[in-house]
């Protein structure tokens, strides 16, 4: 996919695979395909990326009147691993071949383990596509490779029917992987991904399986919805709904706000709440993509870290970021005291050597550096990024008020809540009454997420651990910063993706 960044996109829970069961639901004109979980026995952690081409990210609904799940809709059940991941079932050429798939808004291409797969050991757990058992099949032979976090999978483009639910997409270019690396691919219970994101992050730039949904006719409404259900002890894990909208799985009226940019389903998000006070630091907008191949929440480190203080997640002490507040910190107050512009001050102290518009990139750009076997120049570094979320924090308080010790207190603290190197951050299952709800900004509209449900529980009784549904992701500008709205927000707001009218919506999930 060519020279890229790597960042942290999230962290996926890859738990036991869910019985599949097959059953229709007369008389309202749509295809149910039901699936129903068993009993979570074991949990795997898997570290994702968020992979960029040419500074973009690559990675890896507003409705006419009132429609409704019209005749032509297809509703795909999907399962929910401990609100971790959510997968649904796809069938590949004629007869049809059946294979377990996320559906992933957050990437553009379809792919399924190939039978060709001979030496990855992850083949060998997973369903495997035959060509020539297939009467619809058509050679490509293009070879294609996707990366991600843990790993790339590569093999070769062909081409067959594609069935989802009882639609039949005919002559849809997909990928047959040949090589699965990695730990991920060997303990996931998916066989592959179904991208329903935009045709301009498909490798090889082929046409997206949802594009010649529309384009073949199969869908009266180009639009598809999300209800992901959150009640782990419930039979369903939560439906995909092409071509339509099901009423029972949302409350009121969808929040409709622009996709910004094509690729992922990328819109305009404003401020984002602790309680009722701001973090500050997307009060003049941020920008946000709806994924629902991202498990948790992914933000700006300096957000996220204000969270998780804020609910008392535990992460890696960052001695980068104490050191500078006992050296610069009550320097740093003085600067933003005297008016000085807060996005130059890492820069006149002498952290960062640029002007303070390119913000926390730099640092970015030093971590991807360093992973693609670069070696840093010693300017990118961390303490740049540490004055930086400094100042942000501590701007927030003066706006209060506060005093120079409580500021100095509160940010001291705000460092030992650093993300540990996997983002991930754990809190205790005893306090959840105690947290303050998040809420972000989306359409000038508020939409909150309680303890209950940005906290992620694994396990009963006394082996239960609790994981904070934030973790961190520095997206440099001008694509960030950016935010990855993934099932945590989207299984509490049922997520309508308008293909027509190039918006995204948000309503209160049912």
């Amino acid at each position: 996919m060519g020279s890229k960044f790597e960042a942290v996109r999230v962290i996926l829970l890859l738990l036991l695979l869910l019985s599949p069961a097959v059953f229709s639901v007369p008389n309202d004109g749509l295809v149910r395909i039901g699936l129903k979980k068993k009993k979570l026995d074991q949990i795997n952690r898997v570290a994702g990326q968020v992979d960029f081409k040419e500074g973009k990210l690559s990675r890896k609904y507003y409705l006419p009147g009132n429609l409704g799940a019209s005749d032509d809709s297809e509703i795909v059940a999907l399962k929910n691993y401990m609100d971790a991941q959510y997968f649904g079932e796809i069938g590949v050429g004629t007869p049809s071949q059946t294979f377990t798939v996320i559906f992933d808004t957050g990437s553009s291409n379809l792919w399924v383990p190939s039978s060709k797969c001979y030496f990855s050991v992850a083949c060998y757990f997973h369903s495997k596509y035959k060509s020539s058992q297939s009467s619809t099949y058509q050679k490509n032979g293009t070879s294609a490779e996707i990366h991600y976090g843990t790993g790339a999978i590569s093999g070769f483009f062909s081409e067959d029917a594609i069935k989802v639910g009882d639609l039949v997409v005919k002559n849809q270019d997909f990928i047959e992987a040949t090589r699965e690396p990695g730990i991920a691919f060997l303990a996931a219970k998916f066989d592959g991904i179904f991208g329903l994101g935009f045709q301009e992050i498909s490798v090889g730039g082929a046409v997206p399986v949802w594009y010649n949904m529309v384009d073949q006719g199969l869908v009266t409404e180009p639009v598809f919805s999300f209800w992901l259900n959150r009640n782990i002890e419930g039979e369903e894990g939560g439906e995909i709904v092409f071509g339509g909208v099901d009423s029972n799985h949302y409350k009121g009226e969808h929040t409709h706000v622009p996709v910004t940019q094509k690729g992922y389903w990328q819109f305009d998000m404003g401020d984002v709440l602790i309680g009722d006070e701001t973090t500050g630091f997307c009060s003049s907008g941020c920008a946000a993509i709806a994924d629902s191949g991202t498990s948790l929440l992914a933000g700006p480190t300096t957000i996220v870290t204000q969270i998780n203080h804020a609910i008392g997640a535990s992460g890696v002490v960052s001695q980068e970021c104490k050191a500078m507040v006992s050296q610069y910190g009550k320097t740093i107050l003085e600067m933003l005291a005297s008016e000085t512009q807060p996005q130059k001050i890492c820069s006149q102290i002498g952290f960062c050597t640029f002007d303070g518009t390119q913000g926390i990139s730099a640092r970015i750009e030093s971590v991807a550096d360093e992973s693609m076997g670069k070696s840093s120049d010693g300017v990118h570094d961390a303490m740049c990024t540490a004055c930086e979320m400094a100042v942000v924090w501590m701007e927030n308080k003066l706006w209060r008020n506060e005093t120079e010790e409580q500021i100095l207190d509160y940010v001291n603290d705000l460092c030992e809540r650093l993300p540990s190197p996997n983002g991930e951050s754990t809190v205790d299952c005893r306090t959840l009454s105690s947290m303050p709800s998040v809420s972000f900004t989306i359409g000038g509209k508020v939409f909150e997420l309680a303890p209950e449900e940005y906290v992620l529980k694994v396990g009963e009784g006394a082996v239960a651990q609790c994981v904070s549904g934030f973790t961190a992701l520095d997206v440099p500008p001008p694509r960030g910063p950016l935010w990855i709205l993934g099932d945590v927000f989207m299984g509490r707001y049922h997520t309508l993706f308008n293909y027509k009218n190039m918006t995204v919506g948000f309503a209160e999930a049912a």
